[in-house]
């Protein structure tokens, strides 16, 4: 696909990942929204690039709508959507200790944002028969996620609710993609804007968006800015009995502290 010229809206545009990728796509030349619930980090990004900045909560439905709005107005369309807000707390004690609202708010921040967002813009990308849409979601939504059973549920939601965009709207000139990357130096894992990981296997938030564009270059579906993820998700997917065994063992070893936090447990994996 060709970014330069476009028009585009990124969620959760604030910091991390999301402003990296705003960043990215202004390179390109792109003209770029910048989407946050933090009405400061927005401006600030959206200054920092010449682009627009829009306040919302992408997990409220009114007020997501209105943003929606308000971001096809500005220049009368969306040519890619980069639906990327997304959250990771962990939780207290194996996979049914966290509460019903952690799980609510994972599914509504995972799932219903980027469902809600592409039914909002898809109409009118059908009718141009051109358009991306992008759905951030994790290598946990392909493999697991030690320390958050709601993440990994609802990020597995979140690939498999891009593949049926893909599948659904791929023949009426959309591309559809899912950006899987593994572990990445966000502010979510407790990392300051620019820090470097606390091994080489953590990505800066800049290597993600470089995947981002190559994908969008290329037309491709599955993103892996960590090409492990692709060997991780295929050793899964021929035995997934030693798959669980293994993961089972890595669990053991990674919380033997007792430590069940997960910007403590990225580090050690």
């Amino acid at each position: 696909m060709r970014i330069s010229g476009r028009i585009a809206l990124v969620t959760g545009a604030g910091q991390g990942i999301g402003r990296a990728m705003v960043k990215a796509l202004t390179a390109e030349g792109a003209l770029v929204i910048a989407l946050d619930r933090d009405e400061t980090a927005a401006r600030r990004v959206a200054e920092e690039t010449g682009g627009h900045a829009i306040t919302a909560d992408v997990t409220d439905p009114e007020a997501f709508g209105k943003a929606l709005d308000a971001a096809i107005g500005w220049r009368g369309r969306i040519d890619i959507l980069v639906s990327n807000a997304g959250m990771a707390t962990g939780e207290p004690d194996g996979a049914t200790s966290a509460s019903d609202a952690h799980w609510q708010k994972s599914f509504d921040l995972h799932v219903m944002a980027h469902l809600r967002a592409a039914r909002r813009l898809l109409p009118d990308m059908i009718a141009r028969e051109e358009g991306a849409i992008v759905n951030v979601a994790s290598a946990a939504g392909l493999l697991s996620q030690i320390g958050d059973a709601a993440y990994s549920a609802s990020k597995h939601a979140a690939v498999s609710l891009a593949q049926s965009l893909a599948i659904d709207h791929g023949g009426q000139g959309i591309q559809v993609s899912v950006v899987c990357p593994l572990y990445v130096a966000t502010p979510l894992l407790g990392y300051a804007e620019g820090e470097s990981g606390a091994h080489d296997r953590i990505l800066p938030v800049e290597a993600v968006a470089d995947s981002l564009i190559a994908g969008l270059r290329e037309g491709r579906f599955l993103i892996l800015p960590h090409e492990e993820a692709g060997l991780f998700f295929r050793k899964r997917a021929e035995d997934m009995e030693s798959w669980i065994k293994g993961m089972r063992a890595l669990r053991a070893r990674v919380t033997e502290d007792g430590e069940s936090d997960i910007k403590h447990l990225h580090r050690r994996i």
